[in-house]
């Protein structure tokens, strides 16, 4: 082979992997985003005469927003989208449920398939969800969608086990990226959205190329701008110790959404199991629960018609109304509660969508509602001009610290908003939201560290073994049973099936000379011998010394295709100090993962 050839082969195919992804990426992300600007469009305007709000407009045309002119008309819209949506994936692909990037990010721990149905059916049943009222994000689809064709890639291209974990977790990365026009963030939610606290390096360089791609078809069809428009923030370093107070009341909110959100998916799957009612039915039940909540807020003020609004779909486009602040005091000091429960009625009941722009909306209702009431505090501290800044930065705090992902969406978030400004005291705010938030997290998928995935288990396994010297695994000498080379085979046949062993070292004057096998007192014809151990023993010994580690015993054995392994003295190889198998080395490993668990337990306790 040319020297170097296999490094620049595996180059070649890093390069490979991020382009096709990015390309997946890129087209799939556009026409799912047409799918759902049509399907929005289509439901708000010709179905409710409901002119909403998007992220992205400016403030003139965004304030021409109006109210549906019939509000009970969401009850069955809303209710009807929930039962296609939740049929489509029942029946089709049924691992299509719920938020997709969790199930993107399991794909790439446990190894498994994304069948090629489950990106269509993702994208088909978030389209109806999402546009017919349903409080959800299009990233989780466009994750599971995206890290779907990246599965299926890694089939067409042969790829490994390990190429294709790769590309799942990349394609995570890219398709979120792209949708958000956000690629720097995407490629780093590629290595870090998989752990809860450690990073995937390797999904790095293919998710920059595959992000890169993918914005750049997107972009070529809906434009390179950010999503929220060339948003100006101001903020002085004064305020950073009020970012900071921020970064607890989002840890609060996120700690919250993350209990709502689960809390109510097992409730939902606890009842429907009970009552042996039809799954796709699930997805209804919370509609209906949701469309109930809008109405009766719609009946009770023009503020709570707002709030309850702003709790349905995405919430980006008043999210961006904050920006610009000018959503009232009111609405947003309600609607962090009310988009919780709107979106764990919606995602925990089994409905299709993602919890990346709720958590979005919580995050930045929540800053925004904190930054209007010190500014009627402290007005010379906090002018009005200062709230979108906390608008921003509560956005990037409560999704950053719930997702364990602060880096990836604080760079994320900067990049939708067009404002780097805002890095250091979203820095500050999202630190203490993450160290608060803990071990709680909006992606129950995600492990701890590498060490807990199975995309590592082997290589974690070898370092373990690393750890653990061979003389506190092996067998001692007073517990070994020993042969001299002039006792009869059969006598040491018969004690071999009396004691299950395979093998037994060969003892002369206390010096090892030799290690006899079960195999070894069998001649060619399968008769047991009279003759002496020294016959048939063998001398060429495979040893190693106490002070070894178990991951050289481990390589003996397979290099050697061997069960065991002899233990002598690191400067007298004829001085037997112990016995070490396989069976051995199992044990051992299985100790330490236990007590390393268990310190793991008492530490976070």
């Amino acid at each position: 082979m040319i020297p170097g050839f296999e490094k620049y082969a595996s180059i070649n195919r890093t390069i490979l992997i991020g382009i096709i992804i990015g390309i997946i990426s890129g087209i799939g992300a556009y026409i799912f985003f047409q799918g759902l600007k049509y399907g929005s469009l289509f439901v708000s305007e010709y179905l409710l005469g409901y002119h909403m709000p998007h992220e992205g407009e400016t403030i003139q045309i965004i304030s021409q927003w109006s109210p549906p002119a019939a509000i009970w008309l969401i009850l069955p819209i809303i209710c009807t989208g929930a039962l296609i949506s939740g049929y489509i994936v029942y029946r089709f692909a049924p691992e299509a449920e719920g938020h997709g990037t969790d199930a993107a990010i399991k794909a790439f721990h446990k190894g498994s398939k994304i069948r090629w149905r489950v990106p269509v059916v993702k994208a088909i049943a978030s389209i109806i969800t999402i546009s017919s009222g349903g409080s959800a994000g299009r990233e989780g689809p466009t994750a599971q969608i995206s890290a779907g064709f990246g599965s299926i890639a890694a089939d067409f291209l042969n790829l490994s086990e390990r190429e294709r974990r790769i590309a799942i977790a990349t394609g995570i990365g890219a398709g979120i990226g792209t949708i958000f026009k956000a690629p720097l963030g995407g490629a780093i939610l590629a290595a870090e959205i998989l752990y809860r606290r450690d990073f995937e390096a390797d999904a790095i360089l293919p998710a920059f190329i595959a992000s890169i791609t993918g914005y750049t078809i997107f972009g070529f069809f809906e434009g390179y701008g950010p999503v929220f428009g060339e948003t100006e923030l101001f903020w002085e370093p004064s305020q950073i110790p009020l970012f900071i107070i921020l970064g607890v009341i989002c840890a609060a909110f996120g700690i919250a959404y993350i209990r709502t959100f689960y809390g109510t998916r097992r409730i939902f799957a606890d009842f429907f199991i009970k009552y042996n009612l039809p799954p796709y039915l699930k997805p209804v039940s919370g509609a209906l629960i949701i469309a109930l909540l809008v109405i009766a807020m719609a009946h009770i003020s023009p503020e709570a018609m707002i709030t309850g609004l702003a709790s349905l779909g995405t919430g980006y486009g008043f999210l961006q109304i904050a920006m610009y602040n000018i959503l009232p005091l009111s609405v947003l000091l309600i609607l962090p509660f009310t988009k919780i429960i709107t979106t764990s009625l919606t995602i925990g009941s089994g409905g299709s969508g993602g919890v990346f722009a709720p958590g979005l909306a919580i995050g930045g209702a929540a800053g925004g509602a904190f930054g209007l009431l010190l500014n009627l505090a402290f007005p010379e501290i906090v002018p009005l001009t200062s709230v979108p800044a906390f608008v921003i930065v509560g956005m990037i705090a409560l999704f950053g610290s719930i997702a364990n992902a602060p880096i990836a969406v604080m760079i994320m978030v900067t990049e939708m908003t067009s404002d780097f400004s805002i890095l250091v005291p979203a820095m500050g705010a999202v630190a203490i939201s993450t160290i608060l938030t803990g071990e709680d997290t909006i992606f129950k998928e995600q492990v701890r560290t590498k060490a807990e995935s199975e995309a590592h288990r082997e290589e974690y396994q070898i370092e373990i073994l690393q750890e653990i010297k061979a003389s506190s695994a092996m067998v001692k000498p007073e517990d070994l049973i020993t042969v001299h080379p002039d006792d009869p085979c059969n006598e040491v046949y018969s004690m071999m099936n009396e004691t299950k062993h395979t093998g037994f070292p060969v003892i002369d004057n206390g010096m090892l000379i030799g290690i006899i096998t079960h195999r070894d007192t069998y001649l060619e014809n399968g008769k047991i011998p009279c003759i002496k151990v020294r016959e048939r023993m063998k001398e060429n010994l495979i040893t190693i010394s106490e002070n070894s580690t178990l991951d050289s015993a481990l390589y003996l054995m397979m290099k050697n295709s061997i069960h065991h392994i002899l233990v002598v003295d690191e400067k007298n190889k004829k001085e037997l100090k112990g016995f070490i198998t396989s069976t051995d080395i199992m044990q051992a490993y299985t100790s330490r993962m236990k007590e390393n668990i268990q310190v793991k337990c008492h530490k976070h306790k």
